[in-house]
Formats: structure tokens, sequence, C-alpha cells
């Protein structure tokens, strides 16, 4: 069992209290006791942060590289390991823990090789004698906030741009999956960087991270979450004196169109994996399934019976297809969804039942509705669960309406033969990323990713575009004299 401590100003230290980390796959494996950080020891955390960032700020783009690249290659070196903690303590199957955490250490390399790339422009001014330079500057102290969905691959994410373009860090991971946090900390603690550069403090976002969103000394905050966690974060970044630079991401309401001349073999597996892999527990997730009258009734029978042959059982097990939902509370929440579904008039025509297997843990089997208008709840609203929904329409004009037709933004899918059709939702489907005969779940490390409407908001994340939120623009002016 782990027994896990905080990391601050370069140094490991306990908290007066600690939490439990539970295997939902089997309710009495315990993963580990880790601390539950105080304000102060955020606040210790901010002050070692601030105290460390003139020097790492105008530290060496090989140094920043050396370091990256140190902490990348020990997670690939290391991707079993990892990846199984990663599986015992949220649920996703061993396959899908170490695919996140390779990529996890793919994108602590690509920013290793971003440090190199770092570059600004010289311009001419409009004015004799006068040169401009436009450069982009490290921001200071950049509180991080993540989810517990992917609990090795966001915080990478996040620490390696900021740590590649000059920033400090404090991080405070998910109360839920904070074994893979302390993991990953570990690997950074020991890659070479100078203390205080980088703090992890696990606690309760109600302590740690309202210690974070207040403090002066904290320059950005980016938080990956729920809608109404996201709101308030912003809310009380933009009442902080100095403002605080933010970057949300805050779930989604994914369509997946399926057109009459989609292949059927492709679209369900492209709905399957996209609506039901990681238990449904991704922001990406295709919850909505938007298919047009001809192919509807064949979709559905196709769906159902690829259902059948889904194994819903502890993510450890070799040949789980979904393991359990990651506790007690998203279990409840997904059920009282089903419930919901079922009193608006929706038909529930395959799983929503709770399973039992040779260990106890949060088994649920995967929930398929049809007879689904757009004003339903189940239909709006992010369940976050492998529940997902099916919409008969009468036409692509009337699926790209009802892809649309949502408060979020984040991704969208179509699966067509037609390259018509393809191209012209791709254009206007209203999503930040669109996806052509794939689930609308997983996306590359080195492009962009984030959405639009209550999706996200602030700067992209991952690739290039990270740059936009890690770093200030700063525009110089020389005058040669003559």
């Amino acid at each position: 069992m782990i027994q896990a401590q905080n990391f601050i100003a370069g140094a490991w230290s306990k908290a007066a209290n600690a939490s439990k980390d539970i295997n939902p796959s089997n309710t009495g494996d315990v993963v580990g006791e880790f601390p539950q950080a105080s304000a102060a020891d955020a606040e210790t955390a901010i002050a070692a942060a601030k105290a460390a960032f003139p020097a790492w700020s105008r530290s060496t783009v090989q140094q920043r590289h050396d370091v990256l690249k140190k902490i990348g290659d020990e997670i690939m070196a290391r991707k079993d390991e990892l990846g199984r903690l990663l599986s015992r303590e949220e649920g996703k199957t061993l396959v899908e823990g170490i695919g996140e955490t390779v990529r996890a250490g793919q994108i602590f390399l690509f920013f290793a090789g971003e440090c190199l790339r770092q570059a600004g422009e010289k311009l001419g001014s409009v004015r004799p004698g006068v040169d401009v330079e436009i450069t982009r500057e490290p921001l200071g102290v950049i509180g991080l906030i993540t989810p517990w969905n992917f609990p090795i691959a966001i915080p990478a994410w996040k620490i390696a741009p900021a740590l590649a373009y000059g920033n400090c860090v404090v991080f405070k991971p998910a109360d839920l999956v904070p074994g893979s946090a302390h993991a990953l900390s570990e690997i950074i603690a020991r890659a070479g960087l100078p203390a205080g550069v980088f703090n992890l403090v696990m606690g309760r976002g109600s302590v740690v991270g309202e210690a974070m969103l207040k403090h002066k000394d904290v320059n950005a905050i980016s938080f990956t979450g729920s809608v109404g966690t996201g709101r308030k974060i912003a809310a009380t970044c933009v009442g902080t004196d100095p403002m605080k630079k933010i970057q949300l991401e805050m779930g989604g309401k994914n369509p997946m169109v399926v057109l009459d001349d989609a292949d059927l073999k492709t679209a369900v597996e492209a709905c399957v994996n996209g609506a039901f892999f990681s238990t449904g527990q991704r922001c990406t997730a295709s919850s909505r399934l938007i298919v047009t009258e001809g192919i509807h009734d064949k979709f559905v029978a196709a769906m159902t019976e690829r259902m059948k042959g889904l194994v819903i059982d502890d993510a450890l097990k070799d040949g789980t297809h979904i393991g359990p939902v990651v506790d007690q509370s998203q279990l409840d929440q997904d059920l009282n969804y089903i419930k919901i579904g079922r009193d608006e008039g929706a038909k529930l025509v395959a799983g929503g039942e709770l399973l039992n297997r040779a260990t106890p843990g949060f088994y649920l089997s995967p929930a398929l509705f049809t007879e689904v208008s757009n004003n339903m709840r189940i239909a709006r609203e992010e369940i976050f669960g492998p529940v997902a929904t099916v919409t008969r329409v009468k036409d692509y004009e009337a699926a790209l309406a009802a892809a649309n037709d949502t408060e979020f933004g984040l991704s969208s899918g179509i699966c067509t033969s037609s390259l018509k059709h393809a191209s012209h939702f791709k254009r206007n489907a209203e999503a930040g990323m669109v996806m052509v005969n794939l689930p609308t779940a997983g996306v590359d490390y080195h492009v962009p990713f984030g959405g639009r409407k209550g999706s996200s908001y602030g700067p992209r994340e991952q690739g290039r575009y990270a740059a936009e939120f890690y770093t200030t623009v700063k525009t110089a002016y020389t005058f040669d004299g003559n």
C-alpha cells in the first residue's frame, strides 16, 4: 500500500490528515493513503514556486529540454507498472491504463522538443530606425487542478508545457486518483528541477484549490472538471487582484451522427468505443447518437448485438472491455439518469443494470436508450457514465441541427461515406474537434485540444497551441539612433 506525501519546495512532507484511495474494481483493496493538505500547505507551495520562478524562467532551453526528456523517458520505461496503478485506482482497463501512461510520456517528450523550438519574431517598424521584437515569456506561478478520469495524461498535458515555457507549478490532483499523481510527481522530483519549480499538494478542492484560486501570487489557473466548478473558478479568478489568467475544460455532450450511407460496422464500432469505453467517463464520449431514419433500425439492432459481447469486469483482468464506474457517487449519478430517462419516456433497449462480479465493485452494464428527443434531460445533461441515447432524425440537415442543439461544443462526429456530407459537417459542426468515421473520443497529443460554448474557456491545450496559455506576449521596440 502506498504511503504518500506532498512535495513542496523540493522536499516530501506529510500532512496532518490522510484519505484512502480505493480500487473501484475491488472495494476491499486499498491502493494507498494520501495526504489531505491544508490551506497553509498550499500557501507554502505557492511561496516556494514564486521564489523559484526568477531563476527557472531564465533557465536555458537545453536545461528545460533535458528535464522534460528525463521525465518522459522514465514514464515510457515504466509504462506497464504505472498503467497498472492507474487502472487499479481509476477503473479503466489495463490496456487503457497503459495506453494513457504512454500518452503522458509522449507529451513530456513532445514538450522537451518544444523547449528547443521556442521562437519569436523580428519585424520592421513603420517608423524609420526602429526595430520590433515579439517574444513569449512565462507567466509565473501556475495552479493546475486536474480531474479523476485521466489521472496521468491530463496532469502531463498541463505540467509539461508549464515547465517547458519557464513557469513554476503548484499541482492539485483529484482526490479520487492521487496514486497516479504521486507516482508522476516522484518521477518529476528526480528529474533535476530546482527546488520549488514543481510542487504537489494533494487535498480537497474546497481547501487546496480555494487557496490557489484566491492567492495573489498565483498568476494563472488551468482547470479540467465540471461546468459548475469551472464557472466558480472563472468568477473567483476574475475577482482577484491582480486578475488571474484562466484555462477551463468543462465537459461535453458530444453527438455522433450516423447517416444512411454509413458503413454499419464502422459506425457501430465508433459508437461503442466512443460511448462506452473508459466506462463512458470521458468528456469526449459519444453520449448522443443521432441516426437518420433509413439506417436507424439496423443500427440499433447492430448496437445491441455488439453490446452483448462486451465484457464488464475487473479492470486488471485480461479480456475486460469495460471496467467499473469510478466510485459510488458516480454510480448513483449514472443510475439516477437511467431512471430519469425512463421517466421521460425514453426506451432502455440494452443494459443499465448493476452487475455482480468476483470482487465487490461499482459495476454497471452500458445503457442504450432509443426514442429519445433532444429536449430530454438525458440528451442535454452530461451524465459522465456508460449511458448513450439514440435520436432518430429524417436526414442530414436534421442530424446537423440536432448535433448542434446543445450547450456544449467539445467533440462532434459523423459516420458517412459521402465526401459532400463529411466536408459540410466538418465546416458546420459547432465543436472544437470533429471526427469523421472515428469515435468522438481519442485524440492525438501533438495537436490542439478543446471546444467551444460551455465546454471550454480560454486558450487550447496541447501541441504548440499550449503556448497561448502558458506564456504572455511581449513587444519590444529599439531605436538605432539614426
